[in-house]
């Protein structure tokens, strides 16, 4: 009866009656947690979740290996994702880390490690004469800057290609023409890209935002020149709040980029975040890879993305994927790159940046392409041609990323700590970090990132509720239960979502998930069985200890 009962109930109950992991599964863990194995890479993402597996394009060709060796100007998951593709293809791997990262997951996993500096970012990643000292010191003859820090830094590609080692990316000329959004815009207009309308140069006054503000028309957004991670931005719906979001814009821009410059353009309201992947090599290919919704954002960072998006046509894809691919050709683009796009209601389409390096939610792409980005920025790097053609790239099934944080969900703030116990799912976790590790203040407190696929998006997204529930934390805040909660309700499950979600939704931050009826009374069943199973424990207990009372 009792097993019968336990077997009736959800999984995120019955997890709690169970071991929490057999010796097959801490087997699995650990193999997740080393990353030594295939457990992590984008090919078990494909061939343990659905039937069609990832093409390896590359192992397809007869071409040599891209280079003997890799540093990783970077920290945290992505290091470690590029070392396993890395080790895939023979490549030998270099790990930089600041003196609080010594023990970090990403310094284990590298073939070699060199200490770059104290904890503060900018005298350690972000120390270009640390990172090619370390180059030198080791003879690496690529980099790959994963994303952040030096990822779009013109001069930091500069300086490499002065000292003759490959910078796994886009050319200096391309990184700055896309840095500047004021140029990129330009840039972008002139090769036929839909622009968000706005003035296209720098707003130099109070007075001058005011007086293009109403020539736009409001809702207008003021945004840093230099910007992005939607630092330096502004929405303001009247004179007055120009007044105060002109002072407070220019003062983020000049700490955040030191560079006080800022654009103004109209605001789309109820817009959904939509991106398109590129791939493009010197041998004039470029294609794209299909689109990435990434409208559930907080404080205008993702949070939870998909692909493809549920909002696409596909015209409309097209049209996104062959603008982006123009945008890409106007500065003689190489590598892996992704053009972001705000699109309206109406499916309007309009040009918000290009990020000049690989994403942080490049996963899906990979899950329902079967393209190793990270093996296509390689080979060119290295000269070689894309191992794929834009007729190669279809849409299989549907992928979903969560990014786990350690954060207080009720007010999104980071909560450095302990990783006192960390149990993953078995499906693909890009981490950075392990059991015991330290979640530090001095980074982005992100832990993992949890990568389901499914034939379809309820598949792609019941799998991923199955993996958040099962995924274990103790020691420092985190932001489960509002992902959790996010994937079951009924606007993201309809897909009537927008950039304005988790304002929308939870205007408060998270309190914690409201039981329904039912689940009270699943709640009420495991609790029966937690308190059954304590009594015969004790009964157990009692029974043994009182047979062992001698006879008087």
């Amino acid at each position: 009866m009792a097993s019968r009962a336990l077997r009736s109930l959800p999984r995120q109950w019955r997890c709690l009656l169970q071991p929490v992991a057999s010796q097959q599964s801490r087997r699995n863990l650990s193999s997740v947690l080393t990353g030594r194995t295939t457990v992590r890479s984008g090919q078990r993402c494909a061939s343990r979740l659905f039937s069609a597996p990832v093409r390896n394009f590359s192992a397809q060709t007869t071409d040599a290996k891209p280079f003997e060796k890799v540093l990783v100007a970077n920290r945290g998951e992505i290091a470690c994702r590029v070392f396993r593709t890395c080790r895939e293809l023979g490549i030998k791997t270099v790990a930089v880390y600041s003196q609080a990262d010594m023990n970090a997951l990403h310094v284990r996993e590298a073939d070699e490690a060199v200490c770059i500096g104290p904890a503060p970012s900018n005298q350690s990643y972000l120390n270009i004469d640390a990172v090619i000292g370390a180059v030198k010191a080791t003879g690496a003859n690529a980099v790959h800057p994963g994303y952040g820090f030096l990822s779009e830094n013109k001069e930091f590609a500069q300086r490499l290609a002065d000292e003759g080692v490959a910078f796994i990316g886009p050319k200096a000329f391309a990184i700055h023409a896309m840095g500047d959004k004021i140029e990129s815009k330009r840039i972008a207009k002139e090769a036929g890209v839909n622009v968000i309308p706005g003035f296209d140069g720098v707003v130099e006054t109070t007075e001058d935002a005011i007086r293009l503000a109403n020539e736009i028309g409001y809702p207008v957004m003021l945004k840093a020149s230099s910007g992005g991670g939607g630092k330096g931005m502004r929405v303001v719906y009247d004179d007055e709040q120009v007044k105060e979001g002109f002072d407070l814009a220019t003062a983020e821009a000049i700490s955040s980029f030191n560079d006080h410059r800022l654009l103004i353009e109209k605001f789309i309201e109820e817009p959904r975040h939509i991106e398109i992947q590129l791939l493009a090599d010197t041998h004039g290919n470029c294609i794209y890879l299909n689109e990435r919704e990434c409208s559930i954002q907080r404080r205008n960072q993702k949070v939870i993305e998909e692909a493809p998006s549920t909002f696409l046509t596909p015209e409309t894809r097209k049209a996104m994927g062959e603008q982006a691919v123009a945008l890409a050709r106007a500065v003689d683009y190489c590598s892996a790159g992704t053009v972001e796009f705000l699109v309206d209601t109406k499916r309007n389409f309009y040009f918000l940046e290009m990020n000049t390096r690989l994403q942080v939610e490049h996963p899906i792409t990979e899950c329902i392409t079967g393209v190793d980005l990270v093996s296509e920025m390689l080979r060119v790097a290295a000269g070689m041609p894309l191992t794929v053609t834009q007729d190669d790239i279809g849409i299989n099934g549907w992928a979903v990323e969560c990014r786990v944080y350690a954060e207080d969900p009720k007010r999104f703030l980071p909560s450095p700590g302990h990783l006192r116990l960390c149990r993953e799912p078995e499906v693909r976790v890009d981490t950075g970090v392990k059991e015991g590790s330290t979640i530090s203040m001095f980074y982005d407190p992100m832990i993992s990132k949890v990568v389901t696929h499914g034939a379809t998006r309820d598949e792609a997204i019941s799998t991923m509720i199955d993996a958040l529930d099962s995924y274990v934390i103790r020691g420092v805040k985190h932001n489960l239960s509002i992902l959790r909660d996010v994937l079951h309700h009924e606007r993201f499950r309809s897909g009537r979502i927008s950039t304005n979600f988790l304002v929308e939704e939870y205007p408060k931050g998270f309190d914690g998930h409201l039981l329904t009826e039912e689940e009270t009374q699943e709640l009420a069943v495991t609790a029966a069985l937690l308190e059954a199973r304590r009594l015969q424990r004790v009964n157990v207990s009692l029974h043994r200890d009182y047979h062992k009372i001698p006879d008087l």
